[in-house]
């Protein structure tokens, strides 16, 4: 007996506002299979606001009403029969993201949970990478977004421990991360990977997804911190213009793609990780699983 429902994930970032699809395939006898059908990303950027202003402008409040209303005429139409909507650290932090929140619920029936940065990197570490990493080897998983990133260690497949961090891409270029936080960050790291004698990163976020893309390495096989050293010297050669216009970037992509690269070579240079795998994995693909099993442990209640 086979059985296939839509659910879907909305991601609020900070950066970027994002809706996944995901086929649900249920067979007796064998595992859940998760398969991404769609993905649309609209790059709002709630965290320039909120990280100069504290406030989300009346601009990017239309615009998420706008985005909200797509998404549910999106998801109508691919009769998707259960979704969650998450925001990230943006909206958590601004002075109106609760009254942002309300009028979207108000005018598109579109709920959205505001989940705190310890949430947001447990939804990250549930996310099942077994298909993706050796189970008999630790990892660091860095999942970099616009306002926090959040880091997991995992040993022999298992989460060990997860924090996130106030250090973001438009964080970052707007130049609000203190030299305190990359001190701390320096310090979680090395603490909780010293016991390990070799360890590998694994990175998700849009910008690593695109590096990966550009390197034209087969998908499962790793990036090294020589390669990721020489395109972060590459980016920072080019002006932004010439990064859109030469390089090929989305001009949403070309100024936070540098700060992306910094976080990734940190977190590699302090875990002192040669490697790391990009399995194109992130938050919405951990709310996809969440909702699935809060609705299987639901029926069998």
């Amino acid at each position: 007996m086979l059985s296939i429902k839509k659910y879907a994930a909305i991601d609020i970032g900070s950066n970027a506002v994002r809706l996944l699809i995901a086929n649900v395939i249920e067979q007796k006898g064998k595992p859940v299979q998760f398969k991404k059908s769609s993905l649309v990303r609209v790059p709002i950027r709630l965290g320039a606001d909120v990280f100069m202003k504290q406030k989300i402008s009346k601009e990017n409040t239309e615009r998420m009403l706008d985005t909200m209303l797509a998404f549910k005429l999106l998801m109508k139409s691919h009769k998707v029969v259960k979704y969650k909507a998450c925001a990230t650290s943006a909206m958590r932090e601004s002075q109106n993201g609760k009254q942002v929140v309300g009028r979207v619920l108000k005018e598109s029936g579109i709920n959205i949970d505001i989940i705190g940065g310890e949430e947001e990197a447990a939804i990250i570490a549930a996310t099942d990478l077994h298909k993706y990493i050796d189970p008999n080897k630790t990892y660091l998983y860095v999942d970099v977004g616009g306002g926090s990133t959040e880091f997991t260690v995992f040993d022999q497949g298992k989460p060990i421990t997860s924090k996130s961090f106030k250090i973001g891409t438009v964080r970052l270029l707007n130049d609000m991360v203190v030299k305190e936080s990359w001190i701390e960050l320096e310090k979680w790291i090395t603490n909780n990977v010293k016991t390990y004698e070799k360890l590998a990163v694994i990175g998700s976020g849009g910008n690593i997804n695109k590096i990966f893309k550009i390197s034209g390495k087969a998908l499962g096989k790793p990036l090294t911190y020589f390669y990721l050293t020489s395109y972060y010297n590459t980016l920072q050669s080019y002006s932004y213009e010439e990064r859109i216009t030469e390089l090929d970037l989305n001009q949403d992509r070309a100024d936070v793609i540098i700060p992306a690269l910094r976080i990734y070579l940190f977190a590699m240079k302090w875990s002192s990780a040669k490697h790391i795998y990009v399995p194109k994995i992130g938050l919405a693909d951990g709310i996809i699983k969440s909702i699935y099993y809060d609705t299987v442990s639901s029926n069998t209640q």
